[in-house]
């Protein structure tokens, strides 16, 4: 097997439906609910780094609209990169004024997908103060047809317009089991020897940042097939 070095295994082994994300039992229980219904909220996602936050918008865009289906529905930006009114202005408000096909089915579940796009915004909370304010009268506005996925670290740092619109969904730190039942679910799917006290170590060290665990786990087999 592929020792799968060559990819980042943050990304090779990123949950591709809900049901795979760790640890966050309550949030996802309430996110499957919505999948079914299509009834969905404008949301907030709101933790510390590597708790799941961008796996499960991800995985719930995936699973409402399938692979092929996101491409023409989903807008996932990062907010630390583009960060002023501008990109509130020039794409997020285009793209949700952009019309979409009705009726259309996702391939995956054989369901009709919702008439509704649906707008990623990862590390919101480094949006600037003036573009959080076009951006809740893009909210406001075109609710009708679009919806918001505020993804952050620190809540205060939204505004509370924003955040008054919004279902707000907590992710904690992924406690130690969880996280070494997915390191070794790795190394099992890689063909890497390991002992279970190595992984308990790398998790004691990424402080519940199953993200920062995983990229250890691959740098530390860059050396050595063997993780002791």
């Amino acid at each position: 097997m592929s020792t799968g070095k060559d990819i980042p295994w943050v990304e090779k082994y990123r949950p591709k439906k809900l049901s795979d994300v760790v640890f966050q039992t309550q949030a996802v229980s309430i996110m499957e609910q919505i999948i079914e219904t299509f009834n969905m909220p404008h949301m907030i996602f709101h933790g510390p780094p590597g708790t799941g936050k961008t796996s499960a918008a991800l995985a719930m865009a995936r699973q409402i609209y399938g692979a092929e289906g996101m491409r023409e529905r989903v807008l996932e930006l990062n907010a630390s990169d583009e960060r002023g009114i501008d990109v509130v202005r020039d794409r997020i408000k285009t793209y949700t004024r952009i019309n979409i096909s009705n009726n259309k089915i996702n391939p995956e579940t054989k369901r009709v997908m919702p008439n509704y796009k649906m707008i990623i915004l990862d590390e919101a909370d480094m949006i600037t103060s003036d573009a959080q304010a076009a951006l809740r009268r893009v909210i406001e506005n075109y609710s009708n047809i679009s919806r918001f996925i505020l993804i952050c670290n620190y809540l205060h740092k939204i505004i509370g317009p924003i955040y008054s619109r919004c279902s707000a969904f907590h992710f904690k730190p992924i406690e130690q089991n969880s996280q070494v039942d997915r390191l070794e679910y790795i190394c099992k799917q890689e063909g890497i020897a390991y002992t279970t006290s190595a992984l308990q170590f790398l998790t004691k060290i990424s402080q519940g940042d199953m993200r920062k665990s995983i990229t250890i786990l691959q740098v530390c087999l860059m050396s050595t097939s063997l993780v002791d």
